[in-house]
Parts: C-alpha cells; sequence; structure tokens
C-alpha cells in the first residue's frame, strides 16, 4: 500500500527501502501520521501508556530503580511470597482504582475504525478493554486472576482477595496509612513489615497460588507468543507506544516487523532497543501523541 508524503528530509527518510538507519530518524506525530496512513496498523504498548493512569514506570526516564521479584524467587522460598502477597494485597487496591488515559482511549478509537488490527500489551492492567480494545493480547498476564501452581486451577483476584482480608484483618487499611508507598506496574506494592502477613493457599489442593502474571525469569507461554506474531503479520506498519524494548518479550516482534517489510514507528520518551530497526521515532507522551494520531488516521 503505498502512502503519499509531502517532500523534505523526514519524507524521503520514510519511504527509503526497509533497512532503517541506525538509530532511526527522530519525527514528530504529523511524520508519524504520514508514514502510517492507509495501512493498518498492529500496536504493542508498554508501561509507559499507563504512566497518565497513575502507573508508574518501570524503566522510563525518573523511574527509580527496582529489583523486581523472579519467579525463581516466588516458587522457591516462602519469605518472598509472602512479602509478594502483602504488597500486592495492597496494589491491588490501587490497581482496581486506575483508569485508562487518552491513550489508551485513542487505540481504541482507531480500531473502532478499522485502522488499527489489535494491541500485544506489556501491561497486566487491563485498561485497554477498559477503554474499548476488543482485540487485546496480554503478553505477560494480567492482573485480575490468580493460578494455582500445582493444579492450575484459576480464580478470580477479587475472590482472593476476600480469603486475604479474612486471614488478615484491617492490614490494607493500615498500610494506606504509610507515607512510604510506592506502586508498580503489576500491582505490587512496597511494603516494609510483612512478616506476619498470611498468605492464602489453594481452596482446591493447598498448592501455591500466583497471580497469572509472567514474572521476570519466566517464558510467556508459547500459544500467546504465536498469536502475537499473527497479529503482526495481520498488520502493515507496528506502532510501539510507551516502551523501552528493554526485555526480547516484547522486542522480538519489532524486530520481526522489520524482518518481514512492515515499517515500524517507536512512540516513547527516551531510546529504546528497538531504534535501530524503527524507520520512525517520536520521543513524546502517548498520549497526546495517540490522540493526534486517532484525529490524523479516522
Amino acid at each position: 500500500m503505498t502512502t503519499v508524503l509531502p517532500a523534505g528530509p523526514v519524507a524521503r527518510a520514510l519511504t527509503r527501502p526497509i533497512a532503517p538507519s541506525r538509530p532511526a530518524p527522530l519525527g514528530t506525530a504529523d511524520d508519524a501520521a504520514r508514514l502510517l496512513r492507509g495501512r493498518r496498523i498492529t500496536l504493542l504498548t508498554g508501561a509507559g501508556i499507563s504512566t497518565d493512569s497513575g502507573i508508574p514506570d518501570y524503566r522510563g526516564p525518573g523511574a527509580a530503580p527496582r529489583n523486581p521479584l523472579t519467579y525463581q524467587q516466588f516458587v522457591a522460598d516462602e519469605r518472598f511470597r509472602r512479602h509478594y502477597w502483602a504488597r500486592n494485597h495492597v496494589g491491588w487496591r490501587h490497581m482496581r482504582r486506575t483508569r485508562p488515559n487518552p491513550g489508551h482511549e485513542a487505540i481504541a478509537t482507531m480500531e473502532a475504525a478499522g485502522a488499527v488490527v489489535g494491541v500485544i500489551t506489556q501491561n497486566v492492567d487491563l485498561l485497554h478493554q477498559a477503554a474499548g480494545s476488543r482485540a487485546v493480547i496480554d503478553l505477560h498476564g494480567r492482573y485480575d486472576r490468580v493460578i494455582c501452581l500445582t493444579c492450575r486451577a484459576a480464580v478470580s483476584r477479587a475472590d482472593l482477595d476476600l480469603r486475604l482480608e479474612a486471614l488478615n484483618p484491617g492490614f490494607a487499611s493500615r498500610i494506606r496509612s504509610v507515607a512510604d508507598i510506592e506502586i508498580a506496574p503489576d500491582a505490587d506494592a512496597v511494603v516494609e513489615t510483612t512478616e506476619h502477613f498470611r498468605v492464602a493457599p489453594c481452596e482446591r489442593c493447598g498448592g501455591i497460588l500466583k497471580p497469572d502474571i509472567v514474572y521476570f525469569g519466566e517464558n510467556v507461554p508459547k500459544a500467546r507468543v504465536e498469536q502475537a506474531y499473527a497479529m503482526v503479520d495481520d498488520g502493515d506498519a507496528l506502532l510501539v507506544a510507551g516502551s523501552s524494548l528493554a526485555v526480547m518479550s516484547g522486542l522480538r516482534f519489532v524486530r520481526h516487523a522489520a524482518k518481514s517489510g512492515r515499517p515500524v514507528v517507536i512512540v516513547n520518551r527516551g531510546v529504546t532497543r528497538g531504534d535501530d530497526v524503527a524507520h520512525l521515532r517520536v520521543d513524546a507522551g502517548t498520549s497526546e501523541t495517540l490522540s493526534h494520531l486517532a484525529a490524523a488516521l479516522t
């Protein structure tokens, strides 16, 4: 599909063969609209798209250093599990109160207009669905479900919340009064004292319960990865919004799109690991840029 662009350096860069410079040229939302117009877009979103909803980014400019819990720690050490569930018990309440921002809403608008094929999101906050997006792949899982690592039974996080509250009456209310609390993108919250927190086992088999979220050190299910590749292939271009692409679970789709001849546009504050294969980078916030794209493309 051919896109008509005006003359000029940016236009020449956008119409070059699929052999991006290193790094890709910086451009504006208007440049991105010119490149994407007439193409069916697949979205890949990261934590940066949810910062305007009050969920901090892990790696964006100004983000606090983190040492995230790994899958191996969660499985091997009861103390880590207790600390995690105590923190999650507080963070869960914050996540339930978050609402989609203009970036999420812009994507849903573009999908409804036929400009967007679907969304592959690295987030677990379900804000794309709340905004009205229908074709969403939750690459790293979702915060509203819990699974048993032994019998694989799945329960809702809301049901587990009732059990945790019964086991630890008033815990979340007491912790909310502590000033030093930090909410993280996986419904986690930093809590200093958790040694007396009681963890709920699986009601069916007594096994270990874990949020239905892909932890560091854990693989994304193969079927989900294949579904995401198919969504990239179904589109004519890939638009990355709010991701530094620091982990391979998202970066592989960017490389796949570029290798298969699809233009890649990255909207993110700061550099990303995908800049060397992108055709255009827009160093700006996702809410304003996606809202501009929605107006221009629909």
